[in-house]
């Protein structure tokens, strides 16, 4: 396995609307074990193709605590088919916009339907952390970032602050 390059804001890629796959061939199983292994090394808890420069609607995810064991999500093509009203607010981070955290309300319970590593349509309803990430990587795949769902100033604050990381990290 591969540990691929994570992008960051303010790449192009990310604001792109990831494709739809066909579904499993030896190329996307390929990608995704590439993708858990830069998840993992990151460290992180979720990853989206986009990230990695991949434009395929791809995501993987282990939301599980050091105290428990690995679950690694592995979805081709997911996408949200119901989501509550009921509203919970958690803080996230991303992978392309490190070391910057905010607080983001999002709907508490989400059904996910995705295609699994067999070609075969899988349903998950999920709440907690385990919703937000998915959300989270979801919204990668098309085009949108956690600071969409903050405020502006706080949004414009944290893209400033990685630039000049950037900035600083050229020289």
């Amino acid at each position: 396995m591969t540990i691929l390059d994570i992008r960051l804001i303010p790449d192009p890629v990310l604001r792109k609307k990831a494709e739809k796959v066909e579904g499993p061939s030896d190329e996307i199983i390929t990608i995704l074990d590439d993708m858990a292994e830069t998840m993992y090394n990151a460290p992180g808890i979720g990853l989206a193709a986009n990230q990695v420069g991949v434009l395929k609607r791809l995501i993987v995810l282990d939301c599980s605590t050091e105290e428990e064991e690995p679950n690694l999500l592995k979805m081709i093509n997911p996408e949200i088919i119901t989501s509550t009203n009921e509203k919970s607010e958690l803080e996230e981070g991303c992978l392309s916009i490190p070391e910057h955290k905010s607080n983001v309300v999002r709907p508490s319970k989400v059904e996910v339907s995705y295609m699994n590593l067999n070609g075969e349509t899988e349903k998950l309803t999920a709440e907690g952390l385990l919703s937000a990430c998915l959300q989270h990587e979801i919204d990668h795949l098309n085009g949108i970032l956690f600071i969409d769902h903050i405020s502006r100033l706080k949004r414009d604050m944290i893209i400033r602050k990685v630039k000049k990381q950037l900035r600083e990290n050229e020289k």
